[in-house]
C-alpha cells in the first residue's frame, strides 16, 4: 500500500463509517446531551486540534494565532465575569433577605399568599426565610412590612 497517497472512500463507505462513528458515541455516554454553547475547555481543544493538524509547509499565521487567542483570553474573563456577578447576586440576595429577620413578610407559594414573620434565614446561592415553620425561597416574597404594627390579616 502507498502511504503517500490519500485514501479515498466510497459515499457507501463514508455512510458506514459516518454510522459507525454515531454508535460508537452513543455507546460510550448514552446519556450526554449535546450543548449549545462552546466553553474555554471546548475552545482549547479545537485551537489545539488545529495546531496538531496545520499543514507544515503553511503554517498558521502569527495574526491568526493571536486573534484566537485573544478570543480565548476574552472568553475566560466573560466566564469568570459571569462567575464573581452570581457570587455577587446571592450575597446581595443573602443581605436583603437578612434584613427581613424579625419583620412580617408576604409570600407566594404557587397560587397562595402567606404571610407571617421572618423567624430564620439561610444563606447560600438559594437564600431562604422561615415563615410559620417553614422555608421559601426568598425570591417567593412579594412584601415586606416595615413593623409588626402593620395590620397583617394572618
Amino acid at each position: 500500500m502507498d502511504i503517500s497517497k490519500p485514501v479515498m472512500l466510497s459515499s457507501e463507505e463514508k455512510i458506514q463509517l459516518d454510522q459507525f462513528v454515531r454508535d460508537y458515541n452513543i455507546k460510550l455516554s448514552p446519556t450526554r446531551q449535546p450543548q449549545q454553547n462552546l466553553g474555554k475547555d471546548d475552545f482549547l481543544k479545537i485551537l489545539i486540534t488545529q495546531l496538531s493538524y496545520q499543514d507544515p509547509t503553511s503554517p498558521m499565521e502569527d495574526k491568526e494565532f493571536i486573534a484566537q487567542m485573544a478570543q480565548f483570553s476574552t472568553l475566560e474573563q466573560m466566564t469568570a465575569m459571569a462567575k464573581d456577578f452570581s457570587m455577587l447576586t446571592a450575597m446581595l440576595m443573602g443581605n436583603e433577605a437578612s434584613t427581613a429577620l424579625g419583620k412580617n413578610v408576604e409570600l407566594v407559594e404557587g397560587e397562595r399568599t402567606i404571610q407571617g414573620m421572618v423567624q430564620a434565614v439561610s444563606r447560600g446561592d438559594v437564600p431562604q426565610v422561615l415563615v410559620n415553620g417553614n422555608f421559601y425561597k426568598w425570591d417567593q416574597v412579594t412584601k415586606v412590612f416595615a413593623d409588626e404594627k402593620e395590620n397583617l390579616n394572618l
